[in-house]
C-alpha cells in the first residue's frame, strides 16, 4: 500500500499530466515544506519549472473545483453550469474545469456546449482519455457517430484499461445493428470493471436482440444487485420477464421503474402491454393514456390503445384510428402492422406499415445468406432427383403448437405430409406445454424442438445442421412472433404463411402462400413477397376433426327456441361499428331473432350491449358464448342458423369452424387479404353466393335468408354435402397442392432462379 508521501508524489504527477502545472508546484512544494531535505521531491519541482513551457495561468483554487466535483456527483449538473460558466472564462488554462463542466452539459443533454467545453480541455492535454471518450459521447448525441466513434476508439488507445470507452464503442455498434461488435465491447468492459452496470444493462438489451432473453436476465439481475433502484435497469428487467412470460413480475418492476420516474412513457407503455397480457384491459388502456399524457407523439403507445379499445368495443377508438389512419406508421415510429390491419380495409398502407416496422425490427440483424449452389451443384441435384430424390427439409416455426387455432386447421397437414418424399421439422418457441395436439405433432414430424430458450444464433445452427430447404413462419407479425429469425436465413427459401395475413414488407422472405382470391391481381402490388397462389383456399384444413355427438339445447346454451339465430364467434376486436350497426339492423327486422356472439371480456360485452341499446334493440337479445373445448365448440354451431362475418379482418379459422360445423356463413369481400379470407373458404367451399361485394349486399343477403327458411335449409344442405366433397376440407388435396408449391420453390432456387409469383394447379 502506498505510503501518505508516495501518494503526494502521484497526485503532483497526475496534475503535471493533466496540464495542471500550479497544482502540481503547490504539492511538491508542501512536500518540500515538510520535509525539506527531500532530494526527489527538489529534483521533481526543478524539472517542473523547466519543462513548463511559460508561466502557470491563473487556476481555480482546489475547493472550487471540489465543490463542484461534489454537485456534479450528486446530479446538481444545472448548478454546475451556473457556478462553473463564470470560472470557465477567468481560468482559461484549466483542464480539470472544462472536464467537469463538460461532464454537467452532457449529463443535461447540451451536447453542443459540451463538446465545446471538452474540446478546449483537450487543447490543453490532447492525451486525457476521459474527456477524450466524453467528446465522443457529446458528439454521438448530436448524430455524429462516426466522428464519435474515432473519440471513443482514441480513448481506448490512450487507456486500453478504460472499461467506459469499450461500454461507448458498443454502443455505437449496437446502434449501426452490428451486435456482434457490441456484445465484444460491452464483455471487454464488463471483464475490466465487473461493477459496471451501464455495460452490464447494455450487454443485456444487446442480448434480447438476438434472442439470448435469459442470459439478459442475468445480465440485468447483476446490475439491479449493484443498483437495486435504477429505473432504466428496473424497466429492462420487467420487459425481459414479459418475453419469458412471467407477466406479475414484469408488472411489478415496471411499477418499480415508474415509481423511479414517473415521466418514464416507454415503461408506461410497456406495462400497458403486460396489464393486457394478464387481462387487466382496463388498467392497460389507462397505462397507455398515461404515456399519451406524457409523450403525445407516441405511435406505438397509441396504436396498442387503440387495438386494445378494439378488443373491449369502445368503438372510441375506431373514430381516433380513422382520424389518424394516413400517418399512424406511414410517418414517423412504425407501428403494429398486424394492430391495424382490424383498423382499417387499406392493403396499401398495410404495406408501409409492414416495411418500415420490419426495417425497423430486423435493422440489428446482419443477413447470412446460404451460399447459392453452382451449376455443378444444380446438375448433380437434378440427376440425384431423377435418380432416389432426396426429401426436401422443410421447418415450421410458430409459437402455437399446441390447442391452438394454427393446429386446428394445420394437424391434418402434418398428418398428411408425404414423408417419403419430405422430412419435417418443427420449431416451437412458445410457453412449454403439455396437450394432445403438441404431442400428436410431436409423433407426425421427424424433429420437434422447443426453441424458446434458445438464442438466434443457436436456432440457425439448429437450422443450418437440419439443412432446411424451406422455412416456413407460421407467425409473422402476430403476438409472441420471432420472425426476426428469418432475417439472417434459415433456410434457402423463405416462405410466409397462415399465421398473419397480411405482408411482411421484409426482403427475407421469398413467398407468401395465398391464393386468387385472398391476393387478386388488382392487390398483387400490395406484397413484397412473390407470391405463391394455391389451386383453391390458401388456408390448410383438417378433415378429421372431431365434432362432439352431444350438444346441449338452446335453452341450455341461453337461446330461445323457435327464434332465428345469427352468430360470430369471432374476437372482439374485429367486431366494428359498421358490420354491428347492420347486424343491429338485421335484429330489429326479424323479430325475435338474436345475435349469439363469443364472450372475450366483461368490458366487451358491457359496450356491446350498451350499443346495442344505441341502436333500439334489446341489450337481452345479445348473447354471450362461453369458451369450450374445441369439439364442443364446434358441436354449438348447429344451433345457430346464420353466421355473419366481419368486415375488416374476417373470420379466418372461426369461418372454417363454421362451415365445418355445417354453419352457413356470409361474408363482405373487402381489398386485403385479412378482410378476403371468407370469400376464399366459401369460394373453395363450394358456395360463392354467401359473397357479396359492399354492405348493402351483405345486409340484404343476410336479412334475404333470414326471411326464407327453405332457401337457408337448401344452402345448409348444400354445404352438409361440399363438405365431405368440395376442396376447403380435402386434407390430402391441400397437402400434395402445398408440397407441390414447395417443389416449385425449391427448383426455381436450385435452377439458380430469383423468386417470382406462381401458380400451383
Amino acid at each position: 500500500m502506498p505510503s501518505d508521501l508516495e501518494i503526494l508524489f502521484l497526485k503532483a504527477k497526475s496534475a503535471e499530466k493533466n496540464g495542471d502545472f500550479a497544482r502540481s508546484g503547490e504539492i511538491l512544494k508542501a512536500i518540500l515544506a515538510k520535509f525539506p531535505a527531500n532530494a526527489r521531491a527538489r529534483k521533481a519541482l526543478t524539472a517542473l519549472a523547466a519543462n513548463t513551457p511559460h508561466a502557470p495561468a491563473p487556476l481555480p483554487s482546489p475547493a472550487e473545483l471540489e465543490a463542484l466535483q461534489a454537485l456534479l456527483l450528486q446530479g446538481h449538473c444545472a448548478e454546475v453550469l451556473a457556478r462553473g460558466r463564470p470560472l470557465a472564462g477567468q481560468y482559461p488554462a484549466s483542464v480539470r474545469l472544462r472536464g467537469i463542466l463538460g461532464s454537467a452539459a452532457l449529463t443535461l443533454g447540451h451536447f453542443e456546449e459540451a463538446e465545446g467545453l471538452l474540446r478546449a480541455g483537450l487543447a490543453i492535454n490532447p492525451g486525457h482519455f476521459r474527456m477524450r471518450n466524453n467528446l465522443g459521447l457529446a458528439l454521438a448525441g448530436q448524430g455524429r457517430h462516426d466522428e464519435a466513434e474515432a473519440e471513443h476508439r482514441e480513448a481506448a488507445a490512450l487507456n486500453p484499461d478504460y472499461a467506459n470507452a469499450h461500454n461507448a464503442l458498443g454502443a455505437l455498434a449496437q446502434d449501426r445493428g452490428d451486435i456482434a461488435a457490441a456484445l465484444d465491447r460491452y464483455r471487454r468492459a464488463i471483464a475490466l470493471d465487473p461493477g459496471y452496470t451501464d455495460a452490464l444493462n447494455n450487454l443485456g438489451t444487446a442480448l434480447e436482440l438476438t434472442g439470448d432473453v435469459d442470459e439478459a436476465i442475468a445480465c440485468y439481475r447483476r446490475a439491479l444487485a449493484i443498483a437495486p433502484d435504477h429505473p432504466d435497469f428496473l424497466y429492462n428487467l420487467g420487459i425481459a420477464l414479459q418475453k419469458r412470460g412471467q407477466t406479475q413480475d414484469a408488472i411489478a418492476l415496471l411499477e418499480q421503474a415508474l415509481a423511479a420516474n414517473p415521466r418514464n412513457a416507454d415503461a408506461l407503455k410497456c406495462l400497458g402491454n403486460a396489464l393486457k397480457d394478464s387481462e387487466r384491459l382496463d388498467e392497460a388502456i389507462i397505462a397507455y393514456e398515461r404515456a399519451l399524457a406524457i409523450r403525445p407523439d407516441f405511435p406505438t403507445a397509441l396504436m396498442q390503445k387503440l387495438h386494445l379499445q378494439a378488443h373491449i368495443c369502445d368503438w372510441q377508438g375506431f373514430a381516433q384510428f380513422t382520424r389518424v389512419a394516413e400517418t399512424l406508421g406511414i410517418v414517423g415510429e412504425p407501428v403494429s402492422p398486424f394492430a391495424a390491419l382490424s383498423g382499417e380495409d387499406h392493403p396499401a398502407r398495410h404495406r408501409i406499415r409492414s416495411e418500415r416496422w420490419a426495417a425497423e425490427r430486423f435493422r440489428h440483424i446482419a443477413p447470412q445468406p446460404l451460399p447459392r449452389p453452382t451449376a455443378a451443384d444444380a446438375a448433380a441435384d437434378a440427376a440425384h432427383r431423377d435418380a432416389a430424390p432426396r426429401r426436401l427439409r422443410i421447418g415450421y416455426f410458430s409459437a402455437d403448437f399446441f390447442s391452438h387455432a394454427t393446429m386446428f386447421l394445420m394437424a391434418g397437414l402434418f398428418r398428411a405430409h408425404d414423408r417419403g418424399r419430405f422430412a419435417i421439422h418443427a420449431y416451437s418457441y412458445g410457453p412449454p406445454r403439455d396437450d394432445a395436439v403438441r404431442r400428436d405433432l410431436a409423433g407426425r414430424v421427424d424433429s420437434f424442438t422447443d426453441i424458446g430458450a434458445m438464442g438466434d444464433s443457436d436456432v440457425h445452427a439448429l437450422a443450418r445442421r437440419h439443412g432446411l430447404d424451406i422455412a416456413v413462419d407460421l407467425k409473422g407479425f402476430t403476438q409472441h412472433n420471432r420472425s426476426g429469425l428469418f432475417a439472417a436465413r434459415l433456410a434457402p427459401v423463405q416462405i410466409s404463411y397462415l399465421g398473419y395475413p397480411g405482408t411482411m414488407g421484409a426482403d427475407c422472405f421469398d413467398y407468401i402462400l395465398a391464393d386468387s382470391v385472398v391476393i387478386p391481381p388488382e392487390q398483387r402490388a400490395h406484397y413484397s413477397e412473390s407470391v405463391i397462389r394455391l389451386p383453391h383456399s390458401y388456408q390448410a384444413n383438417d378433415d378429421r376433426r372431431e365434432i362432439a355427438a352431444n350438444c346441449p339445447s338452446r335453452a341450455e346454451l341461453g337461446l330461445p327456441e323457435g327464434a332465428f339465430v345469427f352468430c360470430c364467434f369471432n374476437n372482439t376486436y374485429k367486431i366494428a361499428p359498421d358490420a354491428f350497426a347492420i347486424w343491429m339492423r338485421l335484429l330489429r327486422q326479424v323479430d325475435g331473432s338474436v345475435l349469439w356472439l363469443f364472450r372475450a371480456n366483461r368490458w366487451a360485452e358491457a359496450n356491446l350491449r350498451r350499443e346495442a341499446a344505441a341502436h333500439g334493440v334489446d341489450p337481452a337479445r345479445l348473447v354471450f358464448a362461453e369458451r369450450l373445448p374445441q369439439s364442443e365448440h364446434l358441436a354449438r354451431h348447429a344451433r345457430a342458423d346464420l353466421f355473419l362475418d366481419t368486415f375488416n379482418y374476417n373470420a379466418h379459422t372461426t369461418a372454417s369452424d363454421a362451415l365445418w360445423a355445417g354453419l352457413p356463413l356470409v361474408t363482405r369481400a373487402g381489398r386485403g387479404f385479412a378482410a378476403r379470407v371468407g370469400a376464399s373458404l366459401l369460394h373453395a367451399v363450394g358456395l360463392p353466393e354467401l359473397v357479396t361485394a359492399d354492405d348493402a349486399g351483405y345486409e340484404a343477403l343476410a336479412l334475404a335468408l333470414a326471411r326464407d327458411p327453405a332457401r337457408l335449409a337448401a344452402i345448409r344442405a348444400r354445404l352438409a354435402e361440399n363438405r365431405r366433397s368440395a376442396p376447403l376440407f380435402d386434407t390430402a388435396g391441400f397437402t400434395r397442392a402445398i408440397e407441390a408449391a414447395y417443389e416449385t420453390a425449391c427448383a426455381r432456387y436450385l435452377d439458380g432462379h430469383a423468386p417470382a409469383d406462381f401458380t400451383i394447379g
